[in-house]
């Protein structure tokens, strides 16, 4: 009964917290491709030229700042082995380590050696999002302090800078400003931070003003990034947070789940109990007093 107690309470403040989020999550992938070209989407995403598409989304209620801008990706296995461990720590944070690039193939080299080098770098997201309010207020994105300040300063160096990146004639994402150090890269060490399912979100950035409800926020971006080959999803989310971080309904539900469970059989224990008691520590009980002959 006493953790019923305790859980119950938490599980619909946890609920109640979770509801409170507001979210806006606009799915693009298609959308975005025009019509004509939507029978063969990985010609369309492969091939050179503008991919600007805009997007209209309707704030339902009002948002306080800092709204966080997320891209969600579904269906894309950054968890998979062989991608994982393709990268090189010790060059990322050791200008010194630069040609230590043996766990890297396929991308290692390009006639000298890639930094970052690796699949996961390689692959770096590479649309972009550009918003208005009511189609004239620009609103301005911010992306700095987007990354762990422990990946920042330990894991990528300040004096380690992009070289050789993204050269080659197939290009896997997005490529780097070789004249900015890693550490400074917040993209990259977003990316780099593999997720563990194959649907995740990483934060893009941080829109530092209040959203009211009904603003139309207008959204320019560039459909870069190729899911096509592998069926992957695109999504665009804006978000608030609360104090539980975003919006996440498990938790407040596995409290009141285990809260009810252990409420419910407290109650069904007592009720054995009053309607057919037994005396605590009654030695008739035992088994070799129940049946003197041992039988």
């Amino acid at each position: 009964m006493l953790v019923a107690i305790v859980f119950i309470p938490i599980g619909v403040a946890t609920l109640f917290a979770s509801r409170d989020v507001v979210e806006i999550v606009d799915r693009y992938e298609t959308d975005c491709i025009p019509a004509s070209s939507r029978s063969d989407k990985v010609k369309y995403i492969q091939t050179e030229g503008s991919k600007t598409c805009s997007r209209n989304l309707t704030v339902p209620k009002h948002m306080k700042q800092p709204i966080y801008v997320y891209y969600q990706l579904d269906n894309f296995y950054q968890n998979h082995r062989r991608y994982v461990k393709s990268r090189s720590d010790k060059q990322l944070k050791d200008p010194k380590s630069e040609t230590v690039v043996d766990d890297c193939k396929p991308e290692d080299k390009n006639g000298a050696p890639i930094v970052p080098c690796g699949l996961i770098a390689w692959s770096l997201f590479n649309d972009t999002y550009t918003f208005s309010r009511n189609q004239s207020e620009p609103l301005t994105v911010n992306k700095k302090g987007i990354a762990w300040k422990s990946d920042r300063e330990h894991k990528f160096g300040k004096n380690v800078f992009p070289k050789n990146f993204q050269n080659s004639t197939l290009k896997g994402g997005a490529t780097l400003n070789a004249s900015i150090p890693l550490s400074e890269q917040e993209d990259l060490i977003v990316w780099m931070r593999t997720a563990a399912l194959p649907t995740f979100r990483k934060l893009y950035g941080k829109i530092e003003v209040d959203l009211q409800q009904n603003d139309v926020i207008h959204v320019s971006l560039e459909n870069n990034y190729n899911t096509y080959s592998f069926n992957g999803k695109k999504k665009l989310v804006l978000s608030t947070t609360s104090w539980i971080g975003g919006r996440n309904d498990f938790l407040g539900i596995a409290y009141l789940t285990v809260g009810g469970l252990c409420f419910f059989l407290a109650m069904g224990f007592t009720i054995v109990y009053l309607v057919k008691p037994r005396q605590l520590g009654d030695p008739s009980y035992l088994s070799w007093n129940r049946n003197p002959g041992g039988h």
